[in-house]
């Protein structure tokens, strides 16, 4: 797998020593397209060669290579804050001279990579590969190649059911449940809902799977929430004594593990959120957390 960055006299190229075989995901880039990108895991040896080609006829004079592995969390409301959490580098060749192409390689062996890869609304954890060849006079080219860290959890030992009633008095009384309250990110949702007792015309019923993210901290806290699933439950007026079944599968959906405090700055939690919608248009909903986890990379 190769990238490329360009300079204005040197172009820079990067393979992964693992070639066809390397583990890959597509994500969503800055810009919006979908873009396919090196996957590694934490303690993984990152190795490959860096490929430097000076443009046609021209001799490149330089003062030192140096390629590093950087993971940074950044806070989008904060852009000159970014933090490195990971900072490693190892220098590729010495200052001198070179007129055609040269290949070098790289090994970071058992490399700490401690958070996933994520792009968030206020927050983003990423990591680079960054060669940089270090010229006078403001030539230097530095050129960053992406890569994504997934971590896998171990599933849980213990992963009990949620039960829950909801209700307005003498109007309406619901009771759902669940078969467990901590997912994989392919897992499927099965679940039933009772209703005991139904005095208001109910027009249809949906379940939604919601992410809440919380950046920052202290006085500069920001909390976000969006819907990353909606799924009809039923559509119709319910009855006293039914019972409606619920079946969401997670994989289509974009979803990412629970995060808790990543290095101090941001954690993501996911919701499930029952919504009840009455010909009136009124809406009644109660909401429970869940966990979600990576089971395989």
């Amino acid at each position: 797998m190769s990238f490329f960055g360009l300079g204005r006299a040197v172009t820079v190229d990067l393979t992964h020593a693992a070639g066809e075989a390397q583990r890959v995901a597509s994500v969503k880039s800055d810009r919006g397209n979908l873009e396919t990108l090196p996957v590694f895991t934490d303690k993984e040896t990152i190795a490959g060669h860096v490929h430097l080609s000076p443009a046609p006829g021209k001799q490149i004079d330089h003062l030192g290579v140096k390629i590093e592995v950087l993971g940074q969390t950044e806070l989008y409301f904060d852009r000159g804050d970014a933090h490195d959490f990971v900072s490693l580098v190892r220098e590729l060749v010495n200052p001198g001279e070179f007129n055609g192409p040269l290949s070098v390689p790289f090994e970071f062996k058992n490399v700490a990579l401690p958070h996933e890869s994520y792009r968030g609304i206020n927050v983003r954890v990423r990591y680079v590969l960054r060669v940089t060849v270090s010229r006078g006079y403001g030539g230097t080219v530095v050129s960053d190649f992406p890569f994504l860290t997934r971590l896998v959890d171990e599933p849980p030992s213990i992963n009990t059911g949620i039960k829950m009633e909801v209700g307005i008095e003498d109007c309406l009384h619901i009771e759902f449940e669940y078969a467990k309250a901590k997912y994989s990110l392919k897992d499927v949702v099965v679940g039933k809902i009772f209703f005991l007792l139904v005095r208001i015309k109910i027009k249809h019923m949906e379940l939604e799977i919601r992410r809440r993210e919380s950046a920052g901290g202290g006085t500069n806290t920001y909390n976000e929430s969006e819907t990353i699933a909606k799924y009809e439950v039923m559509d119709g007026a319910p009855v006293r004594g039914e019972s409606v079944p619920v079946r969401l599968f997670l994989a289509p959906y974009d979803l990412t593990p629970t995060y808790k405090n990543v290095a101090n700055r941001f954690s993501v939690k996911y919701y499930l959120n029952l919504v009840l919608v009455d010909e009136e248009d009124r809406r009644y909903f109660k909401q429970q957390e869940i966990t979600v986890f990576r089971e395989t990379l």
